[in-house]
């Protein structure tokens, strides 16, 4: 019978469980950080369990850490669940990617960049976005802690299975237009919803041509349309990522079996998706979640319902306006959508020689500390910190508030991030969602521009 590329996956780790019930898959990699751990660690010593497998656990420090002195934490909580997850990692034998470490960095980055993340594989970790991984041909999903603690316990996890969505993308993706306007495109034109129940595998000329920095940010932003998964066939791309990195020595004994997974000619999808992105623009979000959002030169919509009307309302902004006319006060590149080594060296390119804006303040946070390392080597942090960027240390940063790095109340800020919701980058911050090119454009000129213009 045809089967999906995410049924052959998920088939393939079921233990027990009928089909269109629960079923219990086996978990092959267990990622963790500082936040969503400390309960689940907790719950193993008062019912005197032991990790079942810590040798398929890993733990970095993403959310809390600061980026400028990272060792001078001075948020009471945040360092309680730093310091906890550094204890529990030694007292249950965890691999912990440590402060200051070498593959330090967020999540979703020292997997894939470590070689832990792999095709075939099951991957879980306390945070949405990590759908991200399945850019290898891998099940990845988030897990709230309660499930965190029952993959400690047993390395299994009760799931049921998602129907397929295929996302079918076809065409050429004009200079200035990238991964992130694709899925942000996608989002605003079917909404936050539209993956909910489905796995997406995302499929087509466009996607086969993208490198894996592109298929993560893709994967990454599943979520955003309401997918627990997103996944795409791992090719020739994906094996040359892996090939040599720390965790994969197994590469060449996997990868016969790697070259199996792909969604056989018939098999069925309950719904399919197909876009031509030949014209695609790029994207801007106006709003307070991923679909409100609009083509650089579409003015923004008519109010429809009472959110467009809170969204306007927060963001200081009326509809007809255009993405030129945001008054930005803030740009950040980082966060696991979009801190990558390419998306570095795509702006680079854009502010080299240039000056950032008098108005603007922009921050730089590379994902990882091999990210920050390699782009040292090429000398980026010079470009930028030249052009007036702040260059950072590794971590999720403005992405979420969740540390020092916040935008001020009422500031507009130009993020690489996934999400804009109301509060989500600090207090009364503003955020819109656009590429990397995107924002380091607007950091030089003070405002957003069409992309297309300054890359050709």
């Amino acid at each position: 019978m045809a089967q999906t590329l995410f049924d052959k996956v998920w088939n393939k780790h079921v233990l027990t469980g009928k089909e269109g019930e629960p079923q219990l898959l086996y978990i092959d990699l267990h990622l963790i950080h500082e936040v969503t751990s400390p309960q689940a660690f907790e719950g193993l010593r008062l019912q005197k369990r032991q990790l079942r497998r810590p040798d398929l656990t890993f733990a970095t420090l993403d959310h809390n850490v600061p980026t400028i002195d990272i060792f001078n934490i001075r948020d009471e909580i945040a360092n309680k669940q730093i310091t906890t997850l550094q204890k529990n990692a030694k007292d249950f034998g965890v691999h912990i990617f440590d402060m200051g470490s070498d593959e330090q960095g967020i999540v979703h980055m020292v997997g894939p960049e470590t070689g832990l993340t792999q095709p075939c594989k099951t991957i879980v970790c306390g945070d949405s976005h990590t759908a991200t991984h399945g850019a290898f041909g891998a099940i990845a999903f988030g897990i709230g802690t309660s499930e965190v603690e029952h993959v400690f316990a047993t390395q299994t996890l009760w799931q049921t299975k998602p129907k397929n969505l295929k996302i079918e993308v076809s065409g050429k993706l004009q200079p200035g237009v990238y991964a992130k306007d694709i899925i942000l495109h996608l989002i605003n034109q079917y909404g936050v919803d539209f993956g909910t129940g489905y796995a997406l595998e995302f499929t087509g000329e466009t996607i086969q041509s993208l490198s894996m920095e592109g298929r993560m940010t893709i994967c990454n932003m599943a979520i955003e349309g309401g997918a627990k998964y997103g996944i795409i066939q791992p090719d020739e791309t994906t094996f040359e990522y892996i090939k040599g990195r720390p965790y994969a020595q197994n590469f060449n004994q996997s990868i016969g079996e790697w070259q199996k997974l792909y969604s056989d000619e018939n098999a069925h999808f309950d719904k399919v998706i197909t876009l031509d992105v030949t014209n695609l623009e790029p994207q801007v979000t106006w709003g307070t979640n991923p679909e409100m959002g609009v083509n650089f030169s579409s003015p923004f919509p008519e109010i429809q319902n009472i959110n467009d009307e809170r969204a306007y309302n927060y963001m200081g902004l009326k509809p007809g306006q255009k993405a030129e006319d945001i008054d930005l006060g803030y740009v950040f590149l980082g966060s696991c959508t979009n801190a990558r080594l390419s998306d570095l060296i795509e702006a680079s390119h854009i502010v080299k020689g240039k000056k950032v804006h008098p108005k603007i303040t922009a921050i730089v946070v590379p994902g990882s500390r091999t990210v920050k390392k390699e782009a040292e080597s090429l000398g980026l942090d010079k470009v930028f910190k030249e052009a007036g960027f702040e260059w950072r240390e590794p971590g999720c940063s403005m992405c979420l508030g969740m540390n020092p790095d916040q935008v001020p109340e009422g500031v507009h800020c130009a993020s690489t991030s996934n999400r804009n919701f109301e509060g989500r980058q600090g207090k009364g911050a503003r955020t819109h969602l656009v590429s990397p090119a995107m924002a380091a454009a607007a950091a030089i000129n003070g405002k957003f521009v069409d992309v297309r213009k300054v890359v050709v």
